[in-house]
């Protein structure tokens, strides 16, 4: 096991095998083709067990939200969003220890339908799963979550019945246990106490009455279980890491105050309800499809078999945040209604730890030549890239820059200083790449450089400028940022790049490559391995804009975050990696931003250079750097090793 990932101690206490949070949850995009498809997401299903949750999000196929687990097997289902008893089916033909293979079918697998699939794995302090018999009587059900449950979920398997939901959040907390809601249902709450006797669930056990949702004798059920993190979790590599959370808050429909939930982490999925005022549906965003400040966030429903966005008709949820996330003003009913009670369940994203090589975290390489002009999709460990960094290398051609996190159709141009703007249909399609269906983009000599988020090596962070002269963002870096780049989507203004070498007081800049000195680009205070700062400039914090800001930083053996004074002779720039760089970029004051990379060429002899402050084609008739096996080497080059200048730089490892 690598330690790029999120590690939990046994609940146990035992120094036994840790467990990654890649391990427990996935979620996956994928294609229905009708035949046969393996989904490798990670997850040990035929081992461990667990719960596969499809739901259908376009196509001509319209279908129910799909649940098969691990007690059951894969020969039965049943359905989020209607009554339905256990249902036979062949459409899942096996759980395995990575995740599970569909047979194909007209439902879990139509050709040409596109899916999402929520994996749960059963793990203490995270999920379980519980099948019982009723008796009619009411009756005390052993769990094995091992912490009090934040949600659970019931359904009658012996027959059709509505579902039947504990939250810890209903009523706003108060007596939680006293109420349920349906989740085939929009209802609201309702108080009824024979569905849980009045009782509080334990770490060990939760009660059913006597009514037949939960408990008619001789009928059969199934629960689902979620825990309920608080400073309790035991994940993480000191075992103290909270992943999952359920909980509430009151919506308020406010323009400028909206709600900002604290989870103490960022979440990758998000599920909301709200249990009183307007009914609503209980709806589900997650980052892998897209939730995000603008443009309008991919919604689906539980308790629906509509289409993404069809429950809501669009229109933004809010954003994610390092800390948890940001509503916005719009009264979405099951998201921000005013004066509304709303529940949630949020999971984490990953992973904890910092890398152990770059295999997993960073890839860069050609465009492939076919249909959709897919970006590189050789990221390993099912590592998913959260930053696309791309351009047509063989002629006048912009930078793009897109980012899962602020819009999955949405480019940025290094080169320019322009807005956000949407860029012609292309898309974080599927988790392990992104694609380009618009005909207007040419495949001939583009090439792609991705990063995936990871503790010490990148980071992404959106956030509100205040006009403060030193606003803290949040970040979930987990170090402090060595560089940082900071562009503002709402507005066209210069892109700010800091870096350590240069300090707080200066700033540089893509576009121009050139630089500029001033706090007012990074406040009065040392950035911290949870905080950066900003400060008032329209570049990086004016009042009112969005920005996005992506922060690096060096892990020993995988990317190198440095500077040096040139010599003008030759030099090796040891970067501590064993089999040399495969990204190196590298400027000095007043010179452009040059970018070489391993696919391309580094070399002995002239290497193909791209320079990110520009849109030339590339220039190849120049010798300015060398592979060495512990970073690169340089020559007598005024781009790269002129004598008596500072150059910065930042490379990752082969």
């Amino acid at each position: 096991m690598t330690a790029s990932k999120i590690v939990l101690n046994a609940a146990s206490g035992a120094a036994s095998d840790p467990v990654d949070v890649d391990e427990v949850f996935s979620t996956t995009i994928y294609e229905g083709t009708g035949s046969s498809l393996a989904i490798n997401n990670g997850i040990d299903l035929s081992g461990e067990g667990g719960l596969v949750w499809s739901s259908y999000r376009s196509g001509s196929n319209a279908v129910s939200n799909w649940l098969i687990d691990s007690e059951r097997g894969v020969g039965k289902y049943i359905r989020s969003n209607t009554t339905a008893a256990n249902i036979t089916t062949s459409e899942m033909s096996s759980f395995n220890s990575n995740g599970y293979t569909l047979s194909g079918g007209t439902e879990l697998g139509y050709n040409g339908n596109s899916y999402v699939s929520w994996t749960f794995r059963k793990q203490k302090r995270f999920f379980d799963i519980v099948t019982y018999s009723g008796t009619g009587s009411n009756q005390t059900i052993n769990h094995n979550l091992d912490s009090v449950p934040g949600m659970i979920l019931v359904k009658k398997t012996s027959g059709a019945d509505d579902w039947a939901v504990y939250h810890r959040g209903v009523n706003a907390g108060t007596d939680p246990e006293d109420y349920f809601l349906r989740l085939n249902s929009t209802n609201n709450q309702t108080n009824n106490t024979t569905r849980w006797q009045g009782v509080a669930p334990t770490s060990t056990q939760f009660y059913v009455g006597t009514d037949t949702e939960v408990n008619g004798n001789g009928e059969t059920y199934i629960a689902y279980l979620f825990a309920h993190n608080n400073n309790d979790g035991e994940f993480g590599p000191d075992g103290d890491q909270d992943i999952i959370k359920c909980g509430h808050y009151t919506g308020n429909s406010s323009g400028g105050a909206e709600p900002v939930v604290d989870l103490g982490f960022e979440p990758q999925f998000v599920m909301f309800k709200a249990t009183n005022g307007n009914p609503s549906n209980w709806v589900v965003y997650d980052a892998m499809r897209g939730y995000h400040r603008s443009p309008e966030d991919y919604s689906l429903a539980w308790d629906s078999q509509s289409a993404e966005n069809g429950v809501t008709g669009g229109g933004n949820a809010g954003f994610l945040t390092a800390t948890g996330f940001d509503l916005e003003s719009a009264g979405l009913t099951a998201v921000n209604d005013n004066g509304t009670n709303i529940i949630y369940m949020a999971i984490r994203r990953g992973p904890l730890a910092p890398p152990e090589s770059s295999a997993s975290v960073f890839n860069n390489g050609a465009v492939q030549n076919n249909t959709n002009r897919n970006l590189p999709t050789a990221l390993t460990n099912n590592q998913s890239p959260d930053m696309v960094f791309w351009r047509n290398t063989g002629g006048s051609q912009n930078w793009f820059l897109q980012t899962r996190l602020h819009g999955t159709n949405t480019a940025l141009f290094p080169n320019l200083n322009n807005q956000q703007s949407t860029f012609y249909g292309n898309a974080f399609t599927k988790e392990m790449g992104q694609a380009c269906a618009d005909g207007t983009i040419s495949v001939t000599n583009s090439y792609g450089w991705m990063w995936s988020r990871a503790p010490h090596f990148f980071d992404v962070v959106l956030y509100k400028g205040s006009g403060g002269s030193s606003q803290s963002i949040n970040h979930n870096l987990g170090k402090i940022p060595e560089m940082i780049w900071v562009k503002c989507r709402s507005d066209s203004t210069n892109w700010a790049i800091y870096h350590t070498a240069t300090g707080l007081n200066y700033v540089w800049n893509f576009s121009s490559g050139g630089g500029g000195s001033g706090n007012q680009y990074w406040g009065t205070a040392a950035h911290t391995s949870s905080v950066f700062k900003v400060g008032s400039d329209t570049d990086t914090g004016q009042s009112g804009r969005d920005y996005v800001a992506w922060l690096f930083a060096t892990v020993d053996g995988v990317s190198k975050v440095g500077s040096y004074t040139g010599n003008g002779s030759t030099q090796t720039i040891d970067c501590g990696f064993t089999n040399g760089a495969k990204l190196v970029i590298i400027k000095a004051t007043n010179s452009n931003w040059n970018i070489w990379d391993s696919v391309r060429g580094i070399v002995s002899g002239n290497d193909p250079r791209l320079q990110l402050d520009n849109n030339t084609a590339t220039k190849d008739d120049e010798d300015f750097i060398d592979p060495h096996s512990s970073g690169f080497s340089l020559f007598n080059q005024g781009d790269t090793n002129s004598n008596g200048t500072q150059y910065i730089f930042y490379a990752v490892a082969a």
